[in-house]
């Protein structure tokens, strides 16, 4: 691969404290915010500008989700609540009332109508996205579940632990396979392959491991930060992924034999994040990427190659 062209695009400003998620919208340009303000942010990329405030909360949002195949967005709160958002009409299709302690994570499926939300509590709930009834819980730790990934053939599904377990289950009938190879400290982050061949994890304690699909057993670990790995995104089209981190940087990785391409980061002469930088999102509207922090901003990235 030729040398990765990077350069910003823009910063969307307007959040008073800092931001802890961010979710593609159904339309390319659209793109959704939401952290330790009173309400989710709608941004348009087309403008790079404010568009609205999608809908007001009244606890920190840990977590965003656009629900395959829907105009619905999942609104995981501190309280345990999970709001479901039209986000269209803006209005509140349903809140999914289960948790008592803070949503960390949501995804949902392509072949099936139902959503998982991971909790603080060490549990997992499972909801029809048709009816948004609750249709299974159980535990998978005895404590929080930072973190969600769904196999891209949705055959398996792994929760990452606060005490540093990767617990694997079967994604047809949630029946647990096995507990993988993990970490010292919390596991933050989680992502398989676009081709399947690899499960990625990232820990509080900086180190990435790269877990092959096949038997499920580490193939590489390597230490890609400072600090804790928040987040870990594979490019749709190209064979790059990015990670991103407490550390304030942004790093582009081939997917292919991981190596380090490029680092965004303020010490490299970016114009970048100067906090902890806490989930990161490719979107389609121009194949960019998207960081936000703790210091309260949201950046927009062009990562491309040299022509």
């Amino acid at each position: 691969m030729s040398k990765l062209q990077i350069s910003k695009a823009g910063t969307l400003s307007g959040h008073q404290n800092p931001i802890f998620a961010v979710e593609n919208g159904p339309d390319a340009h659209t793109l959704f915010t939401g952290g330790n303000d009173k309400g989710v942010v709608q941004w348009n990329l087309e403008k790079m500008a404010f568009e609205r405030i999608l809908y007001p909360v009244q606890f920190s949002v840990y977590a965003l989700h656009l629900i395959a195949h829907t105009p619905l967005l999942a609104i995981g709160t501190r309280d345990g609540k999970v709001s479901i958002v039209h986000t269209g009409t803006q209005e509140l299709a349903s809140q999914l009332q289960h948790h008592q302690r803070p949503v960390f994570d949501i995804k949902s499926f392509n072949n099936k109508p139902e959503l998982i939300l991971s909790s603080e509590d060490g549990t997992v709930s499972i909801w029809n996205t048709d009816t948004f009834s609750l249709l299974y819980h159980f535990k998978v730790a005895e404590q929080t579940i930072r973190t969600i990934a769904i196999s891209n053939d949705e055959k398996w599904v792994v929760f990452g632990t606060k005490d540093g377990n990767v617990k694997l289950y079967n994604a047809s009938d949630y029946s647990f396979i096995a507990a993988l190879p993990a970490h010292t400290k919390p596991v933050t982050s989680l992502c398989f392959s676009p081709d399947g061949r690899h499960l990625l994890t990232g820990g509080r304690d900086a180190q990435l491991n790269v877990l092959e699909t096949a038997g499920f057993s580490a193939i590489k670990t390597f230490t890609p930060h400072l600090f804790t790995v928040y987040a870990i995104k594979y490019h749709p089209d190209l064979p790059i992924f990015a990670t991103a981190s407490r550390d304030k940087s942004i790093k582009i990785w081939a997917a292919d034999d991981f190596r380090l391409l490029r680092i965004i980061s303020f010490e490299k002469g970016f114009d970048s994040h100067f906090l902890s930088i806490n989930d990161i999102v490719w979107n389609s509207y121009k194949n960019q990427l998207v960081s936000v922090s703790d210091d309260k901003r949201a950046m927009v990235w062009d990562i491309g190659n040299q022509q």
